[in-house]
């Protein structure tokens, strides 16, 4: 099992910034491929951004590339959001997950996903 704990969420005016951190414990070895997602009300769970932890590929959602950058701490535990420019839309609850296997790359559904953290609140007002 893989425990992921988020925290670094909060509310911030439109070109605000913000940095989520993910911390993972557990069997982490397991954790080939991790990922933030987000929900809204009303919406379904969005796959942000993807980090491949065997080659530390990253990839990411075109609603937020340019403005977010995922990263994992050397010590490969801690998994990383920064989030720059932000704006209304990328108000919601932010998950981090982890999934078995490869390949990471392209890996946006979260049903293909195999632990999650409870979540962290991100509201952007204008």
């Amino acid at each position: 099992q893989v425990q992921l704990a988020e925290s670094g969420g909060g509310s911030v005016q439109t070109g605000g910034s913000l940095r989520l951190s993910c911390v993972a414990s557990g069997d982490t070895y397991r954790a080939d491929c991790m990922a933030w997602f987000r929900q809204s009300p009303g919406r379904p769970r969005e796959g942000v951004a993807l980090f491949d932890t065997d080659t530390a590929s990253t990839y990411y959602n075109d609603r937020v590339k340019g403005r977010f950058t995922i990263s994992q701490d050397s010590g490969k535990n801690t998994l990383f959001l920064q989030m720059n420019s932000l704006k209304p839309g990328d108000t919601a609850v932010y998950y981090c997950a982890a999934a078995q296997g490869q390949p990471c790359r392209g890996r946006w559904s979260a049903g293909r996903y195999d632990y999650w953290g409870q979540g962290t609140q991100v509201t952007v007002s204008s």
